[in-house]
């Protein structure tokens, strides 16, 4: 089977469920929109940052011809302030994150994509350029782009771990993830962004149940990404070492994030999708050194 051919499914299952998802993206997006207002930044200057292929929707006007006539493809010029207005989005496409403790509560990465797609609308109202991290395509604007970013998401890989990828240093990164992994992964990931001045969020997304172990009795633990399985008899005695480690874990992740500049919130399923959805975006729009 070809790569393309073991690709369809993913693809075609996402695509049929676009059209709620942006409905239900759209429709949380609104909600914020009217509780803020213009929040673009002032520009910092228009020092070249790069040429990049002309993409539909692109102005004319932003063509490089000198670039252009040196080969087939075209070409547009971006300059510092465009990559200043330039995020990148990922949200964790892992076995862990298609969990929920409760039959009627929707799964992390549901939750996660409908914070992307959201978010992104936000920001390109705002007039920000929006793409995937680990997507090679460049950010972009207007209703084209977005559609490209959505559609992309079938194309993400289902790694825990954020892609490694070379983003400018004015650029701003948005991660969405349960963040259930070593912290010595995670810290090695942010930092090699930090360290070229990218500025980031993380959002913790956990199920309620992952906070609060409300499992009592004989209960079966299943690793969802092969950690294998662990019978518990008694599962609320587990309760105490387990909140102990779960706090462990979240302050390691604050302290990642406080050494990068970054900021990091939690959000849990069973509450409003705009509530993380407004402090995303405010974070994200806020003054320089804020985030």
């Amino acid at each position: 089977m070809t790569e393309a051919a073991a690709l369809r499914p993913t693809a075609e299952a996402l695509a049929a469920r676009l059209p709620p998802l942006l409905v239900a993206a759209s429709r949380i997006a609104a909600t914020v929109i009217q509780g803020v207002h213009g929040r673009r930044r002032i520009g910092r200057g228009d020092a070249f940052w790069q040429f990049r292929p002309y993409q539909i929707g692109d102005a004319p006007q932003r063509i490089d011809w000198r670039q252009t006539a040196k080969g087939r493809d075209i070409f547009i010029r971006e300059t510092e302030w465009e990559a200043a207005q330039s995020v990148w989005l990922w949200r964790d496409a892992s076995p862990s994150m298609g969990y929920s403790g409760h039959k009627d509560r929707a799964p992390k990465q549901d939750r996660a994509e409908l914070l992307l797609m959201a978010l992104a609308i936000l920001l390109n109202e705002a007039g920000e350029r929006v793409g995937l991290l680990g997507n090679r395509r460049p950010p972009g604007q207007g209703k084209a782009a977005l559609e490209r970013l959505f559609l992309s998401l079938a194309e993400t890989p289902d790694e825990s771990l954020p892609p490694e990828q070379d983003i400018p240093r004015h650029g701003r990164v948005v991660m969405l993830s349960d963040f259930l992994e070593p912290l010595d992964a995670l810290k090695q990931r942010i930092g090699a962004l930090a360290e070229r001045g990218v500025r980031g969020h993380m959002l913790m997304i956990l199920d309620p149940s992952e906070i609060t172990l409300p499992f009592k009795g004989r209960t079966l633990f299943r690793g969802l990404e092969n950690e294998g399985e662990m019978l518990a008899r008694r599962a609320e005695g587990l309760k105490d070492l387990y909140d102990v480690r779960l706090a462990e874990h979240i302050d390691g992740l604050q302290q990642i994030a406080r050494a990068s500049g970054w900021s990091f919130a939690r959000h849990q399923t069973d509450h409003p999708a705009t509530t993380a959805l407004m402090a995303l975006f405010l974070a994200l729009t806020a003054p320089e050194g804020a985030i």
